[in-house]
C-alpha cells in the first residue's frame, strides 16, 4: 500500500523525485523486472549459501565449514562475476545488450538448478558458484546499458539508481521468501532439512526463469535524444533611407 500511494504521489508531484512516466517506458520497466529477479537470486544465494555448508555433515547434508570456508565457496562467484562484466561490453558490441541479458539469465538458471538437484560434493557447490558469478556478470553491465539506452541523458542518473534500488528490493523479497520456504520444515534440533534447501533453490531456478522470459520482452531501443532548443526569429533589420 505505501508502494502504491507513493507512486500515486510522484504521479501528481509537480516536480517528483523519480518520473514515473519514464519508469512506465517498456524498455525501463521490463529491464527493472529482470533486475528485481536477479535480485532475489543473487542476494539469496549469498545469504543462505553460506549457511547451508556449514550445516554440519550429520545433518545428512552440508560439510561442516567454518565461517572462513563458506566464503570460499563464494570467491569463484566473485571471480566469475569480474570476468564477466570485464568481457560483457565487447560481446554486447557484438550480440546487443538484451541478447547478453538473456544468455546471463540463461546461464544463471544453471547453478541454482544444479544447487537444487545435486550439493552432496563440495566441487557442486564451487562450479555453481563460478557460473552463477559469470551469468550475474554478464547481465549485470547489460542491464545498465539497456537503461541508459533507452532514456535521455538527463535521466540516466535517475533511471540507473532506480534499477540498483529495484535489484536491493528483489533481494529483500528473495531471501524472506527463502528463509520461509527453508525453514518450514525444521527438524526436533532447529536444523532444516535437506528438502527445505532443495525446494527454495529450485524457487531461485523457477525466478531465474521468469528473469529469461522478461529479458525476452524488452523491445529494441535507441538512445533518446534531447530536443534541441529551436533558434530564435531575429526581426528584419531596417534600412536606412540615404535618399
Amino acid at each position: 500500500m505505501l508502494a502504491v500511494a507513493w507512486v500515486v504521489v510522484e504521479l501528481r508531484s509537480a516536480e517528483p523525485l523519480i518520473d514515473m512516466r519514464m519508469m512506465s517506458i517498456p524498455a525501463v520497466w521490463t529491464t527493472n523486472l529482470v533486475a528485481l529477479l536477479f535480485g532475489v537470486t543473487m542476494y539469496s544465494v549469498m545469504t543462505f549459501l553460506p549457511e547451508f555448508v556449514q550445516t554440519p555433515s550429520s545433518a545428512g547434508y552440508g560439510f561442516g565449514a567454518s565461517i572462513t570456508q563458506s566464503g570460499l565457496f563464494l570467491l569463484p562467484m566473485t571471480v566469475t562475476m569480474f570476468a564477466g562484466g570485464i568481457i560483457a561490453g565487447r560481446l554486447a558490441q557484438r550480440v546487443g545488450a538484451k541478447a547478453l541479458l538473456a544468455a546471463g539469465s540463461a546461464v544463471t538458471i544453471v547453478p541454482v538448478a544444479m544447487l537444487a538437484g545435486a550439493h552432496d560434493h563440495r566441487w557442486d557447490i564451487y562450479l555453481a558458484s563460478a557460473l552463477l558469478g559469470l551469468g550475474i556478470g554478464l547481465a549485470f553491465s547489460s542491464m545498465s546499458a539497456l537503461i541508459v539506452t533507452a532514456v535521455g541523458p538527463e535521466q540516466t542518473g535517475v533511471a540507473s539508481g532506480m534499477n540498483a534500488n529495484i535489484r536491493t528490493i528483489g533481494g529483500s523479497i528473495g531471501t524472506a521468501v527463502m528463509a520461509s520456504i527453508i525453514t518450514s520444515g525444521a527438524t526436533a534440533d532447529g536444523l532444516p532439512k535437506d528438502s527445505g534447501y532443495t525446494n527454495a533453490f529450485w524457487f531461485l531456478a523457477a525466478a531465474s526463469a521468469v528473469a529469461l522470459a522478461a529479458a525476452l520482452l524488452i523491445p529494441a531501443t535507441r538512445r533518446r535524444a534531447v530536443a534541441e532548443p529551436a533558434a530564435p526569429v531575429r526581426a528584419p533589420v531596417p534600412v536606412a533611407d540615404h535618399a
